[in-house]
């Protein structure tokens, strides 16, 4: 690995601006996931067929994909005040179209420019980790990750909650001024970002991305460990609405909804994991986070008999990636200076297609074996994880 470029001491930056970009994050993901609890209502309303409802999510979830590759690496080529600003202003711009729409082709347009523009939560991970001194690096990006898991949890229960008070399409309006409230104040208070930038076309700043995993192995450890964590994250919270919905539990979208709180208070739990990163503990962290996101899945076994389970289950898992992905992006954040939107970049694809990946299969897999099969899905992705942690733990 070559060697990181000596990075200029920093001041401790004021502990109100890693909340606030925490907040940020959270309003700008949550974007792309609110459409999930309202797909039925979506789909009523411009009358598409219900097996054909989630192309709404495909889209928004490609397209954010498609952000990560080309817009997130221009953090080290703009300046990053005014990106994220003018980012956040357009997302307004998208939400109020999709909020309006007449037809479902302007709502699929809308729905593109939300989730290709929801990538402004990862360049403000990048910004945030630019602007902490190096012994708080993994507090300050912590904080930030957790604004962000925090915000995907969450989307279901307020889109739901809004949903039946004003109808669907109050989600995205309301979620349009909170926006804007927030480019406004990012804008008022984010230091301007005097970084060194690099002289790159931007050609060559995306080839430039991809040439990182060749030359950087701890982000392809550490990229591979984000697949597969995700993939177990997505393994659970896309089909956990399947056996909750079904009898003997036929629990409502609200009630359904409400455990994504027992995800969030994990997901918090694990901002110390940044912490541990600061102080050199960066594997015993991931090993024992990887060890709980296995050992999750027994009490998650026992859904369909005690909802007190699920949720001690659901409090281990969210802890266990919540805990891995921090201490992931406060290791790799830390190679490049002049490179961590593009390092973030390539590291978050990984995240989006382990994301896609448990989706795909936990669907399929829940139709033919049930939520046990789930479940040993889960378990077995985990496994892998732990035991691809403990083969490469001394090679970085």
């Amino acid at each position: 690995m070559e060697p990181a470029q000596a990075e200029a001491p920093r001041s401790a930056i004021p502990r109100y601006v890693p909340l606030l970009f925490a907040i940020a994050c959270g309003l700008a993901v949550a974007n792309i996931y609110y459409a999930q609890p309202l797909l039925d209502a979506i789909a009523d309303e411009f009358r598409i067929p219900h097996s054909s409802a989630g192309i709404v999510i495909t889209i928004t979830q490609a397209c954010y994909a498609l952000g990560l590759l080309l817009l997130v690496p221009l953090g080290d080529l703009l300046n990053r005040r005014s990106l994220i600003a003018g980012q956040m202003l357009l997302s307004v711009l998208a939400l109020i179209v999709v909020g309006t729409a007449s037809s479902s082709i302007v709502l699929f347009i809308g729905m593109a420019i939300v989730g290709l523009l929801a990538v402004v939560t990862q360049t403000l991970v990048a910004f945030a980790a630019t602007l902490a001194a190096p012994a708080e690096r993994g507090r300050v990006v912590g904080l930030v990750t957790s604004g962000i898991v925090i915000g995907i949890l969450l989307a279901r229960t307020f889109a739901g909650l809004l949903t039946d008070l004003a109808g669907w399409r109050s989600v995205y309006v309301v979620s349009a001024g909170l926006s804007l409230l927030m480019a406004g104040v990012l804008f008022r208070v984010l230091p301007h970002d005097e970084h060194e930038r690099e002289s790159l076309s931007y050609l060559q700043l995306l080839r430039s991305t991809l040439t990182l995993f060749l030359q950087e192995r701890v982000l392809r450890i550490r990229a591979a460990l984000a697949l597969m964590i995700f993939t177990a994250f997505s393994i659970l919270w896309t089909s956990l609405v399947l056996p909750l919905s079904a009898p003997p539990l036929s629990l409502s979208h609200t009630a359904i909804g409400a455990f994504g709180l027992a995800g969030a208070a994990g997901a918090l739990a694990a901002a110390r994991a940044g912490r541990l990163a600061d102080r050199g503990l960066g594997q015993r962290t991931t090993g024992a986070a990887l060890i709980l996101l296995l050992v999750s899945w027994l009490p998650i076994s026992y859904t369909e008999h005690s909802l007190w389970a699920l949720i001690a289950g659901i409090l281990l898992l969210d802890l266990a990636v919540q805990a891995v992905h921090v201490t992931n992006q406060s290791m790799i954040l830390s190679v490049r200076p002049e490179a961590r939107s593009r390092l973030t970049a390539g590291y978050m694809i990984f995240y989006s297609i382990g994301s896609a990946t448990g989706s795909i299969a936990s669907t399929t897999i829940y139709e033919h074996m049930g939520w046990n099969g789930v479940c040993l899905l889960g378990a077995v992705v985990s496994a892998l994880a732990l035991l691809f942690w403990a083969l490469t733990r001394r090679l970085y």
